[in-house]
């Protein structure tokens, strides 16, 4: 199966949070928060949602940031995936 998000929507898969902080110490899995960054995996066409013309920026392979409490989880074929409005996603991440 495929996910296919529709309008302004972006379907996004989680990265993996580290466990252990930069000097060695690791990390309980209970006092770790879900990163709030993630790669964009599909996205909508844009166009015109709600009256206004939506111009897509970001595409298929980006690593983002989004807004903490955004987004639909969704489970399909064992994998968690988090569809978001673009104007959700707050920045691109760029190496």
């Amino acid at each position: 199966m495929k996910l296919v998000p529709l309008g302004d929507r972006v379907v996004l898969k989680q990265l993996v949070a580290e466990e252990t902080t930069k000097s060695g110490i690791v990390l309980p899995g209970q006092n770790k928060e879900k990163p709030q960054q993630a790669e964009v995996i599909a996205v909508g066409p844009g166009g015109l949602v709600d009256g206004k013309e939506v111009k897509m920026e970001v595409k298929v392979g980006d690593q983002v940031i989004y807004s903490k409490y955004s987004g639909t989880e969704v489970k399909l074929d064992n994998e968690e995936y988090i569809v978001v409005k673009q104007s959700d996603i707050v920045a691109i991440i760029e190496a």
